[in-house]
């Protein structure tokens, strides 16, 4: 189509899923083969938060969105005492509450070193390394039957622009001794290596892959972030294309295109500084994410969304501005966002992401209940409408926090950066007109 008509003729535009009925009926729903989870901060800190972590409010705030896991910190230091003695005390009640209410799968992180312990920061020696590991399979062995996953270590990488002594070499050691205590301690529970941050060229990152350490890992793990980018790169789009490119370095690196992958930080936070984006962008591009994710379940296990509240009052820090939930507890935008986002999502057995033009994205999952498609707008300044082409008398359009929805046939539907989300009870094909809005 020529630019000249582009404004006049709508774009006709197919959008179809291939799995059948029969496939959808053995297939298991999203929910069970991936995580969607938010990062806390219920291990560090003591018994009172700084950052305003309370379990008995935090543990309601996870049901409210229904996401099935959260990841915390566990740290060494309070969790080996004097004497070698290990376990829960006062330093780690807020994490033990939450862990033991069961309101979500835990993500934990064995990290970080213990005054006690000489070249422990990180491990960096023989004994620091068996401290360590004893340390890591008694915390593992702690909390085994709500099935944990494990972190080893958290931004390796990022300490190592300061510190030689968090090279490749010492966290591939680490690796080796660690991973066989915590499956010995806690058997089922995988052990997640990289916990990357910022790594521009993947320099870093491909050095820590070519080292081998996968054969000593059950998944690796990446944080994503893109707010301090230019104000176009702070989307989703950005975020899953970085992802792309460190699943590529994995499958080569491992030799298999399905290894386990989890992004274990990606957020956007809301402060008034340069680098912060408004409220509703951050829900779009959680929303975004989140649908986006169910198409690459056979290789992406879970997304963490940091985090779960602000972690402090103060409106230009952009650490204190991450949260779905205001430091106050009151909900974001984003809260609803991710709630209904994951709600409209969990149930599919399979999707798959189709470009529209445009820049329109489309991803169209199958769930028990019929088609579910959620349509967006690549670019937050253009708008579009859709309109379906095909019978469909039961399908129905909604948004995240929109409680209502509408009847969908025979009705132009917005399309924006705030997903359209539409539900369709049929395993047919359903087509759709679609044209670009001034």
């Amino acid at each position: 189509m020529s630019s000249s008509t582009r404004q006049a003729v709508a774009w006709l535009v197919a959008i179809s899923l291939s799995t059948s009925c029969a496939l959808a009926q053995v297939a298991q729903p999203l929910d069970s083969r991936f995580l969607l989870g938010v990062g806390t901060h219920q291990g560090l800190g003591g018994p009172v938060s700084s950052r305003g972590y309370v379990p008995s409010t935090n543990i309601g705030q996870i049901k409210e969105l229904g996401v099935n896991a959260f990841r915390d910190d566990f740290p060494w230091s309070d969790f080996e005492q004097v004497g070698g003695r290990m376990g829960f005390t006062s330093q780690l009640g807020r994490l033990d509450a939450q862990i033991k209410s069961g309101v979500a799968r835990p993500f934990l992180i064995l990290a970080f070193g213990h005054h006690l312990v000489p070249n422990s920061t990180p491990p960096s020696t023989d004994e620091a390394r068996r401290r360590f590991t004893t340390y890591a399979a008694a915390a593992a062995r702690s909390v085994a039957a709500q099935r944990p996953i494990f972190e080893l270590w958290n931004e390796w990488n990022l300490a190592a622009k300061k510190d030689a002594a968090f090279s490749v070499e010492n966290y591939l050691a680490l690796a080796k001794v660690v991973q066989p205590a915590v499956k010995q301690a806690a058997p089922g529970s995988p052990l997640v290596v990289g916990a990357i941050g910022d790594d521009p060229g993947w320099t870093w990152t491909q050095r820590m892959l070519q080292s081998g350490i996968l054969q000593y890992a059950d998944g690796a793990s990446i944080h994503l972030y893109n707010f301090c980018m230019g104000p176009a790169k702070r989307t989703s789009a950005e975020v899953v294309e970085r992802l792309n490119a460190f699943h590529r370095l994995v499958s080569d690196a491992s030799g298999n295109p399905t290894f386990p992958i989890y992004v274990t930080e990606a957020g956007w936070p809301t402060a008034t500084n340069k680098c912060g984006v408004n409220e509703q962008a951050q829900a779009d591009n959680m929303a975004q994410l989140i649908l986006w994710a169910s198409t690459a379940s056979s290789w992406l296990k879970g997304i963490w969304l940091y985090e779960l509240k602000d972690s402090g009052a103060n409106p230009s820090d952009l650490e204190h501005n991450f949260g779905l939930y205001h430091f106050d507890n009151s909900p974001k935008p984003s809260a609803c966002a991710v709630r209904d986002a994951w709600a409209f999502i969990r149930s599919s057995t399979s999707a798959q992401e189709k470009k529209l033009p445009g820049g329109v994205v489309s991803i169209v999952a199958s769930t028990p209940a019929g088609q579910r498609i959620a349509i967006w707008s690549g670019d937050p300044s253009r708008r579009y409408a859709v309109r379906l082409r095909t019978s469909a008398a039961d399908a129905t359009y909604g948004s995240p926090c929109d409680v209502a929805t509408q009847p969908a046939s025979g009705v132009w539907m917005p399309v924006s950066s705030t997903p359209l989300l539409i539900s369709a009870k049929t395993s047919s094909a359903v087509e759709f007109d679609v044209r670009p809005e001034r």
